[in-house]
């Protein structure tokens, strides 16, 4: 059974089927295969019970967050205030790169939003910069997995979820390993620069003067970080509520800069839309390949196949990183 499962988890992976089909597709073929019963008619009550938790009211909350930080013009004006601090390391820009996508992980929770929003920012400077494409392009793809640690960050909520693990305290762990990472980026990219000098790029110079005054633009996503983190740590809101609180942040920041528009709204409503459905499928996909899991004792011989390995947890975890490296 535990072979049936891995074979089409690599099928449905070189395939190139998105997650959320991988998901589905390995539930119905193990229901189909081992389950004497017909599981696919509690699909339907399984996707309610995936789908009907409050604490998921926050994932469309924050998304729309990160759209309107995005859409009102502050995501840019962030980018430029801190490339002007950053632009004297060895790789200029894309240090800017990491730097902004640590600080939009802090405010929009979203991988996805937060490369594609770096991206949109950031990609015009590599003609005009001269950067080598493929390590400028990697500072943000890897600048954008920070989403996944830097609270508020929607993996996490979405874990929480599914391990019935409390949201706050996942938060809090994330923080300091988000930072590491990120400073671990930026020094690869120092010394990637240091030993072949024509990766640096022409940066941008930037006078003293032009740097305090953009500290300017790093107080909005400052803001709602405070208001996000701060309301939920304070015990004032719940996760759910510091989301709103923070979208609430960002239309009244948008306002204050004159970006607080019915065509830009409908915008960041629509991309909210679209990422939202993504992410809620996935949800319900891997509820339901739990369930079916459980149903057909899978986890069970997962559980007893590991305990029988008898490996020390050092080692599990090394393994389990070697896997995740394959399947991505």
């Amino acid at each position: 059974m535990i072979l049936t499962a891995l074979i089409v988890l690599l099928l449905a992976i070189v395939a190139g089927l998105p997650v959320a089909a991988t998901l589905f597709a390995l539930a119905f073929v193990l229901a189909y295969l081992f389950s004497p019963v017909s599981l696919i008619a509690a699909l339907g009550e399984v996707a309610w019970t995936a789908s009907s938790g409050f604490i998921l009211v926050t994932i469309p909350l924050f998304v729309l967050m990160g759209e309107i930080i995005l859409r009102s013009g502050i995501a840019s004006r962030m980018y430029t205030a801190l490339a002007r601090w950053l632009t004297w390391l060895p790789g200029g820009l894309m240090h800017a790169n990491i730097a902004t996508c640590t600080v939009f992980a802090a405010t929009s929770g979203s991988i996805a939003a937060t490369a594609a929003t770096i991206g949109t920012v950031a990609i015009p400077e590599i003609e005009k910069h001269k950067y080598p494409a493929p390590l400028f392009l990697g500072t943000i793809a890897a600048g954008g997995t920070l989403g996944i640690l830097i609270p508020p960050s929607i993996n996490m909520i979405i874990y929480g979820v599914i391990t019935d693990t409390s949201i706050p305290q996942l938060y809090l762990a994330g923080i300091v390993p988000g930072i590491v990472l990120a400073l671990l980026f930026m020094a690869i990219i120092v010394f990637l620069c240091t030993i072949k000098p024509s990766w640096r790029g022409t940066a941008p110079n930037a006078d003293w003067r032009s740097r305090i005054v953009g500290l300017v633009d790093l107080i909005p996503p400052i803001l709602i970080f405070g208001v996000v983190i701060g309301s939920i740590y304070s015990g004032l809101a719940t996760p759910t509520e510091s989301a709103a609180l923070g979208v609430i942040s960002a239309l009244v920041l948008a306002a204050t800069k004159g970006n607080l528009g019915i065509k830009m709204l409908l915008a960041a409503f629509e991309g909210t839309l679209r990422t939202t459905a993504m992410i809620m499928l996935i949800v319900v996909a891997s509820f339901f390949l739990n369930f079916v899991m459980a149903a057909i004792g899978l986890i069970e011989q997962v559980n007893a196949m590991v305990t029988n390995l008898d490996l020390a947890p050092t080692t599990i975890l090394i393994i389990i990183i070697i896997f995740y490296i394959i399947m991505g």
